[in-house]
């Protein structure tokens, strides 16, 4: 059984996309096979439009995976606010095993924090609510011997500075060091409460279930040692009692290597930003990970960046499990 985390970067389709979506194919359709996955977690997963009046649908990742196995599994997907695909940024969950449940979250186990920016031009008169850029996509699949597994789909905002109003000359100079300073903390605060959700929803997983089978996947935008996946982990070490241990999930990249443990080249710094994070429960069944990251290249080195790269700056991330026995 093995459950893959892939981030498609921006995966699209259109006129004006660049690079076009052909020039993609020949690069992302090896790596998704190569992951031999049941079950797949993809982030950055854009919406099309047929036409100006259609809905949004996901033409992008049909035409993808069209020739590959995973076009026959159960499909759930996030939704935008008014129903269907959102432009930018779907969270979609492939499954070979049926899927019985679908959900997500965004600001309903946690109410958006409301904030005033200090450094905003013109002043803002009152705090507005610091609403999550994406949701989580909670699934569970139903495995071979009966139990549930849940599947919980996530894709945190980057470290990178909020907008501020007024504090921007264009969409990549700021006019003040104290702008760009608090579009950081505006930034940290989205991306510690999307995983202060998740951690809550993760909880009360284990409340309804003490043994469930729980994995969280995705581009958490943060190594293991920074907070939202420290929250995310709910370590022993952390919350200081041991009595909470058997509700902590185990980050399954610690059995590779530390120089092969990463899944991001940023600034020639590797980072391991893409995670599979699991319960102990689940933890039990596992067997080994995998991080193809062959072929990265760096995201931001400006020396070698390539011009509308067809490649995601993402390795995809496959981890094995034996299934379980008994129900």
């Amino acid at each position: 059984m093995r459950i893959a985390t892939f981030n498609l970067e921006n995966l699209d389709d259109g006129p004006d996309v660049e690079p076009p979506l052909a020039a993609r194919l020949s690069i992302l359709r090896p790596q998704i096979l190569r992951l031999r996955a049941d079950v797949l977690c993809f982030q950055e997963v854009n919406g099309q439009r047929a036409g100006k009046a259609q809905p949004r649908n996901l033409a992008a990742l049909d035409t993808l995976i069209d020739p590959l196995p995973c076009r026959d599994f159960y499909r759930a997907a996030s939704e935008s606010p008014g129903g269907g695909p959102s432009d930018r940024h779907n969270l979609v969950v492939l499954s070979r095993f049926p899927i019985v449940s679908a959900a997500q979250y965004r600001n309903d186990l946690v109410e958006a924090p409301a904030y005033r920016p200090a450094t905003a031009y013109p002043h803002a008169d009152s705090a507005q609510p610091l609403i999550w850029d994406r949701p989580i996509l909670h699934v569970t699949v139903r495995l071979e011997d009966g139990r549930p597994l849940h599947l919980i789909n996530l894709h945190l905002r980057a470290p990178s500075a909020a907008p501020v109003e007024g504090q921007k000359l264009d969409s990549s100079t700021w006019r003040t060091a104290s702008g760009w300073g608090e579009g950081c903390y505006i930034a940290s605060m989205k991306r510690s409460g999307q995983a202060l959700e998740a951690r809550l929803l993760v909880d009360r997983l284990f409340d309804a279930e003490p043994e469930a089978l729980i994995l969280v996947c995705g581009d958490l935008n943060a190594t293991e040692d920074e907070v939202p996946v420290r929250i995310l982990r709910g370590s022993d070490e952390d919350t200081n009692n041991g009595a909470l241990a058997a509700r902590a999930l185990v980050p399954l990249e610690r059995s590779v290597d530390p120089g092969r443990r990463f899944s991001v080249l940023h600034h020639g710094r590797p980072q391991m930003l893409d995670h599979i994070l699991a319960s102990h429960a689940m933890l039990g069944l596992y067997t080994g990970i995998e991080i193809h990251n062959e072929h990265l290249s760096d995201e931001m080195a400006p020396d070698i960046h390539v011009a509308a790269a067809p490649e995601s700056y993402h390795a995809p991330v496959v981890a094995s499990f034996v299934p379980p026995e008994g129900g």
